[in-house]
């Protein structure tokens, strides 16, 4: 077409400013305007709306029928959790109406349903948010425009589930080969199961080793995604914060008391969709050389509702006293600096590059993975992807393998 009398059309989202988008939560209204802008008169049949919010999964795996035979099978599901249409523009009589040149703005809105999913971006999944207007001209094909819109859902740490503290131990016997070499044991704490983005997590851990080696203990915040579909499931892993201990000698103990270990600006936790999860978790292994590693896994919520600096947050306060005297720890202070707001962190906080391993050297307490998760700012949603994980996310680390038989 030589000359298109369209010289702009575009969705707007009231809220927006320069360089942000407004962030949206179930509920709520979402209010914004089509804009056309005609170069000349225009006959126009028709201005639709539509919203469409989708849960989506998909994934192939390769099976083997025989020794030359082989398949591969595909896993899909979908759920939609937004569906709206709306007729901003229809000739009152005839099929079609004549638009004078210059801008026209087409006012809608709709309502959230109560409860929906947070926006996402994984490897086999996500969960995206999206209008789409749609202007029908006589002889002409149709134009399209697209608004791509992020969802939030509320997690409120605040509550007992997430404010207790959580704990656990293991012990396991040092072994080369076919010889004892002693107990190594394990115990961990931490005040709380909810975090947000921001706050340091307090690691607090108890090292015993009764083995003829020194062990390596660690720490790492952990990202599982979990894809549903017909039956199956597909899981992929990724360090999203780490550290490393000093190594404990024979027969020594050591002590962490309260080793900081801060959530850098991930997603939050999304625990009610049919399709796919993200779940986080706290874990703390001990490297033993000869034997599988002793791991300890503590359940994380990360949540978008920091604590409340009185009411709930001085329960919490009253617990993290009672638990760090269980652990003759001593006193918190009486005003424990409040963690940051979800939104402050996911804007502004800078996510570092991590390593394949779900262990990686640390250099820096705030090492977490090279992009998001979730579309949630603009800064924060056009990132490369992390690095996944298929395999065992804690892998014996080369240091302390068995070399050979007479080690």
């Amino acid at each position: 077409m030589l000359f298109d009398k369209v010289k702009a059309f575009v969705v707007q989202l009231d809220g927006a400013s320069a360089g942000a988008e407004p962030v949206f939560s179930g509920g709520q209204a979402v209010t914004g305007r089509v804009l056309l802008e005609l170069a000349s008169p225009a006959r126009v049949g028709a201005l639709k709306l539509r919203a469409r919010g989708r849960a989506h999964v998909h994934w192939t795996e390769s099976r083997s029928a025989g020794s030359s035979t082989a398949y591969t099978q595909s896993y899909s599901e979908r759920v939609e959790v937004v569906s709206h249409r709306a007729t901003l523009l229809a000739p009152d009589t005839g099929e079609t109406t004549t638009l004078p040149p210059g801008r026209h703005e087409f006012p809608f809105s709709f309502q959230l349903p109560p409860t929906l999913v947070t926006s996402f971006e994984g490897k086999h999944g996500s969960v995206r948010y999206c209008i789409k207007a749609t202007l029908h001209r006589p002889w002409v094909p149709a134009r399209r425009a697209r608004k791509i819109f992020t969802v939030i859902e509320p997690v409120d740490i605040n509550t007992p589930a997430l404010l207790a503290p959580q704990a656990g131990a293991l012990e396991k016997v040092a072994r080369s080969w076919y010889s004892s070499r002693g107990l190594v044991s394990l115990s961990a704490k931490i005040d709380r199961k909810g975090y947000t983005p921001g706050e340091v997590i307090p690691v607090f851990a108890e090292i015993d080793n009764g083995s003829t080696r020194p062990v390596l203990p660690r720490a790492a915040v952990v990202q599982t995604q979990t894809f549903m579909a017909r039956g199956a499931r597909k899981q992929k892993r990724a360090v999203v914060a780490s550290l490393a201990g000093e190594p404990v000698g024979p027969g020594r103990r050591a002590l962490w008391q309260g080793r900081a270990l801060r959530i850098p600006p991930v997603g939050p936790s999304i625990l009610h969709c049919r399709v796919l999860h993200v779940d986080y978790s706290l874990k703390v292994c001990v490297d033993i050389p000869g034997t599988s590693k002793l791991l300890l896994e503590l359940p994380l919520v990360i949540g978008t509702i920091p604590l409340h600096p009185f009411g709930s947050r001085s329960s919490s306060v009253g617990s993290h006293a009672s638990f760090l005297l269980d652990w003759g720890l001593g006193a918190l202070p009486e005003r424990p600096e409040a963690p940051p707001e979800y939104s402050e962190v996911v804007a502004d906080g800078e996510v570092a590059a991590a390593g394949q391993s779900p262990f990686p050297p640390l250099q820096d307490t705030d090492v977490s993975l090279e992009g998001p998760f979730f579309a949630y700012i603009q800064e924060f949603r056009y990132r490369p992807p992390p690095l996944y994980s298929e395999e065992d996310p804690n892998p014996p680390s080369e240091a302390m393998r068995p070399r050979c038989m007479t080690c």
